[in-house]
């Protein structure tokens, strides 16, 4: 991790847009996305058997929403409500958040630097994680998976720059911290910054790859930044 890319790309941010699943929560931890897929497949099989075979070949429940809603776009709704149940229950499971990152978004607060979530989850299970561990305050906006309009999620820019529209921000002047290579190709493609998170070893290469702004495995490290950035 170079610490001095990480604190230039946080001091040049007006604002900081802030993936869920990975920097926020592990959102599957009690209640495997593997299950959650494989419970959406059954689903879409008692609708359309074909359909349904070619959304139990992955175990990422989101991927099983892609699949279906470009197939049949009712179908596709109907398993969006049902993702959208499963991520409540399952961030109920959750246990605590990501280490580190409760003093990341105090950290953003004591500088001045305004939060929004922008996440392929539903904004109801952010909003239900972040009211659980008493989080809420921190956070100025959600923008979660767009209802009924898959084709819009990162890497998709739309939600990046819907969620600087109500920071009342430019684009071009957020830092994007996500965990996924659809976090850098959509904070890229928005004109963003973007911090990849690399909470698994072969992150870093591939963040490295695409030119994130800045690389960390410690959610820690982006509070650390940021307060270091407010003592000179």
């Amino acid at each position: 991790m170079r610490t001095d890319a990480l604190a230039g790309t946080l001091a040049e941010a007006r604002a900081v847009l802030l993936d869920f699943d990975g920097p926020v929560c592990d959102v599957f931890a009690g209640l495997p996305a593997s299950k959650v897929a494989r419970e959406l497949a059954q689903l879409v099989g008692t609708r359309d058997e074909g359909l349904g075979a070619k959304a139990a070949a992955t175990d990422d429940p989101i991927e099983v929403l892609r699949i279906v809603h470009e197939a049949d776009s009712a179908l596709g709704q109907e398993v969006e409500r049902a993702l959208t149940a499963a991520e409540v229950r399952a961030v109920a499971l959750a246990g605590k958040p990501t280490s580190g990152s409760v003093d990341m978004l105090a950290a953003t607060r004591e500088v001045g630097k305004p939060v929004a979530v922008v996440s392929n989850n539903s904004a109801e299970c952010v909003r239900e994680f972040l009211a659980l561990h008493e989080l809420s305050d921190y956070v100025m906006d959600i923008v979660g998976r767009p209802t009924e309009q898959p084709h819009l999620m990162k890497p998709n820019p739309h939600p990046l720059i819907q969620a600087a529209e109500l920071l009342h921000v430019d684009v071009t002047a957020c830092t994007l911290i996500g965990d996924s290579v659809t976090d850098i190709q959509a904070a890229h493609a928005a004109g963003a910054t973007v911090i990849g998170y690399a909470n698994k070893l072969h992150k870093a290469e591939a963040f490295a790859e695409l030119r994130a702004n800045a690389i960390t495995d410690d959610m820690r490290s982006i509070s650390d930044a940021l307060l270091a950035d407010q003592s000179y």
